[in-house]
């Protein structure tokens, strides 16, 4: 399924989002790299594609109603084996149904665990006043804690991705603290000039969460990404 059929869909089923496999499909197509990640409707299927995409693999429930999926034992990360992806198959299904027992549940999202890197946010939403808004910061828990981000209004100029890249307190992370391997900064400047894009491009949706992005040396990857649209488009 393409991203604008993935659009499409939700529109017509009255979805307030997207699954995490069609926002992923549908930010690729805007040039945005996600991980690979395919829908397993059982457990032998998530076997399956886990072997397909390479062990070690992470599993996380595919609802529309389940957007915060971490919260109610929908994630399983690290998994090595098909035994494991067995059991955590079952167990996200039967954690869903407990926490969620309305919500449908289309099957779990396979996807191999990235390389690791530094962990940043790259965010879309609507402000009544000023419309679109870009952010940008340090991502994972650490926008949580301690909310270093910076805001842009849609559409960027170059100017405004290299600033708000570099007026984060925790850039010096970015440049290769203590040794550690830096990011590509001009590959997440670029990332936010396409999310510019991507807002001005569908106007139906409200929000973007991509969180983490793993910056690297040589580029970037989007883990997670959520898309949440507008309501009566």
């Amino acid at each position: 399924m393409t991203g604008q059929q993935a659009l499409a869909t939700a529109r017509r089923e009255g979805r307030a989002a997207l699954t995490e496999i069609e926002a992923k499909d549908l930010l690729r197509e805007a040039g945005i790299p996600t991980v690979d990640t395919r829908l397993a409707r059982d457990a032998a299927e998530a076997q399956a594609l886990a072997r397909q995409v390479g062990y070690p693999v992470a599993l996380k429930i595919v609802s529309p109603q389940i957007l915060h999926k971490s919260d109610i034992g929908g994630v399983k990360l690290g998994l090595g084996n098909e035994a494991e992806v067995a059991a955590a198959f079952e167990a996200i299904v039967a954690a869903a149904r407990q926490h969620e027992p309305n919500a449908v549940v289309q099957g779990v999202a396979v996807q191999p665990m990235a390389r690791p890197g530094i962990e940043v946010i790259l965010g879309l939403f609507k402000d009544q006043q000023f419309g679109p808004v870009l952010m940008f910061g340090l991502g994972g828990i650490f926008v949580e804690v301690l909310k270093d981000v910076a805001f842009r209004i849609v559409p960027l100029e170059r100017r405004d991705a290299r600033e708000m890249v570099r007026e984060i307190k925790g850039y010096p992370l970015l440049e290769g603290y203590r040794g550690q391997e830096p990011a590509d900064v001009g590959y997440l400047e670029e990332l936010l000039l396409k999310l510019s894009r991507f807002a001005e491009e569908h106007p139906e949706v409200r929000e973007v969460d991509l969180n983490p992005v793993f910056a690297y040396r040589d580029g970037a990857l989007a883990v997670d990404a959520r898309v949440v649209l507008e309501q009566g488009e």
